[in-house]
């Protein structure tokens, strides 16, 4: 039997994956997280055999959850389950140790198929998404990453050099790279642009 965690911040969707799982013969799902803090706890304590989780939660991102997970919990395999095509999230994923990547609007029974081959020590990336993610590398640097990410949600300059613990000049400056990088002409713009790619 393949032990699974779900990790999905809404509620219909969760219950519909883990509806559809859990009528696979050889999937057991073993618990149901709406956020990436309460999907690591739940793999902590059910160690299971594979995490299936989306991008976009509250307070922790599926990436962030799934290095959390290969960093701490290394016999639990990672899938991401996304309605993102941004080949950006794919790089980053697969650079977090992500197995497995698929599109919530995938079939049901390739989803079955994909947590079976992950669970076997293969992969299971969206073939279309692979190809793609490769045309373009990310230009970002984690700081960089992390400084435009609190701009976009509208933070002051003063707000982000208190968040990040850096000077108000220091975070300019990485703004101020990450716009020159991204061709854009200010940090709104830039935000903009890196979200769409898949890179914030």
């Amino acid at each position: 039997m393949i032990r699974v965690v779900l990790a999905e911040d809404q509620s219909m969707v969760l219950g519909a994956i883990a509806a559809l799982v859990g009528m696979e013969p050889d999937i057991q799902v073993v618990a149901q997280a709406p956020d990436g803090e309460s999907a690591l706890a739940a793999v902590a304590e059910h160690g299971p055999d594979v995490l299936l989780a989306d991008i976009e939660m509250p307070g922790m991102t599926g990436l962030e959850l799934a290095q959390r997970v290969r960093d701490a919990h290394p016999d639990t395999r990672v899938i991401i389950l996304t309605t993102f095509a941004r080949p950006g999230y794919l790089r980053r994923a697969l650079d977090a140790g992500v197995r497995g990547y698929l599109l919530k609007d995938a079939p049901s029974e390739r989803l079955a198929e994909a947590i079976r081959q992950v669970h076997r020590g293969g992969r299971a990336i969206d073939p279309e998404l692979a190809v793609v993610a490769w045309d373009e590398a990310d230009p970002l640097t984690e700081r960089e990453r992390q400084i435009l990410r609190l701009a976009g949600e509208g933070r002051t300059g003063p707000e982000i050099a208190r968040r990040v613990h850096l000077s108000e000049g220091t975070v300019r400056n990485y703004l101020s790279e990450a716009i020159s990088k991204l061709g854009a002409s200010n940090r709104v713009e830039a935000a903009r642009i890196a979200r769409r790619k898949g890179w914030l």
